[in-house]
């Protein structure tokens, strides 16, 4: 990833952008609830939490379709979704 950092804010609204995303395909988002066994209520209520930014972004990038999907449909370079990762806590070294 070189020497790229990202703020932390900036890291969330990626992550946001990201969640938004997600949720406007039901079968990814039931995919994601599942995986996280979150509900979405609970997925509604702690959107904007570090620990479910974190694991939008973890849900994206281990799946390459979609992360590549996400990253044309907003217009970022799919490395930023890892950027972004690494900025927010919890972030496993990939």
């Amino acid at each position: 990833m070189h020497d790229t950092m990202l703020s932390p804010a900036s890291a969330e609204v990626t992550a946001l952008r990201a969640l938004a995303w997600l949720v406007t395909d039901q079968d990814r988002a039931m995919r994601f609830l599942a995986l996280t066994g979150c509900d979405s209520q609970t997925l509604r209520q702690r959107a904007g939490e570090a620990e479910v930014l974190g694991a939008v972004l973890d849900f994206l990038l281990d799946d390459e379709s979609a992360l590549l999907a996400f990253a044309d449909e907003v217009d970022l370079p799919a490395q930023s979704v890892a950027l972004a990762r690494h900025a927010l806590p919890g972030a496993l070294r990939r």
